[in-house]
């Protein structure tokens, strides 16, 4: 994760986007702080980047890298506003030792690719091309599944599906925003989704993230929190804001960092 010290919205390359509206630089750090907390106090380990001040989207550390079993594919960003996030996500793994791989089509990390125990779902459509699904293929050696993206609003698969439980296969996703084809196969596949309603998903509700139990949503999404709910997951509603207004929300702040199975099981 990284801090949004620096986190502004000077340009748009998003229908969310509008420079001309004020954005509250310290209440965007407290928002984001309380996510911080909230992860922290279930459990998991935060490692921050230091925030850039030409970088003001880096805050949404989820685009920067995709990591499955220890090997990362970096980013390489469809805007030239965000081109130099990768560069400093690239140096972080490999401080780390990480296997990187340097990505040779546009992709925008986590931002289109959802990781679950059989496969990952990879959108396309605005940003993340049908290459680098290929490429994130090879890297990782699992199957990647393709979702075509058709609604300008929901720009990243991470804005129109979250994985819930990545050992069950357990998704939730927003129909709209995919292609009939898609939206066919994900029924097949997934037969058991939680179906996002149409102010769920423009509450961003679906930028979300869970450990199998806790499921970190952005605030507002009452009826996706009510079927988590009853699924029997536990919602930590965090309001975020600020940051949507760039864009993102819990799942874009968060880059997900999947080690390398040991035998003695999951690290």
């Amino acid at each position: 994760m990284c801090p949004p010290t620096y986190f502004s919205v000077s340009y748009s390359i998003n229908p969310w986007m509008d420079p001309t509206q004020p954005v509250d630089s310290r209440r965007a750090v407290q928002q984001w702080s309380v996510l911080v907390a909230a992860y922290r106090a279930l459990g998991h380990r935060v490692d921050l980047l230091d925030p850039v001040p030409d970088l003001p989207d880096l805050v949404f550390a989820a685009n920067g890298a995709t990591v499955v079993d220890g090997r990362v594919l970096a980013a390489r960003f469809a805007n030239a506003q965000r081109s130099g996030e990768s560069a400093v996500h690239a140096a972080w793994h490999r401080s780390r030792g990480d296997h990187l791989a340097a990505p040779v089509a546009v992709n925008e990390a986590e931002g289109d690719f959802a990781v679950t125990s059989g496969r990952i779902l990879a959108g396309y459509g605005f940003r993340t091309t049908l290459d680098a699904h290929r490429e994130l293929a090879a890297v990782t050696g699992r199957e990647v599944l393709s979702l075509q993206l058709v609604n300008p609003q929901f720009y990243h698969l991470d804005v129109a599906l979250t994985v819930l439980d990545d050992t069950a296969d357990h998704i939730a996703y927003f129909p709209e925003a995919f292609s009939a084809a898609s939206q066919a196969l994900l029924c097949e596949l997934y037969p058991d989704a939680l179906i996002a309603t149409r102010a769920d998903a423009f509450a961003f509700g679906l930028n979300a993230v869970s450990d199998g139990r806790n499921v970190f949503i952005p605030a507002g999404a009452g009826h996706l929190v009510e079927q988590l709910t009853a699924a029997g997951y536990q919602p930590v509603e965090i309001d975020l804001s600020e940051l949507i207004l760039g864009g993102g929300s819990v799942k874009c702040c968060t880059q997900e960092i999947r080690t390398r199975p040991t035998p003695e099981g999951p690290s």
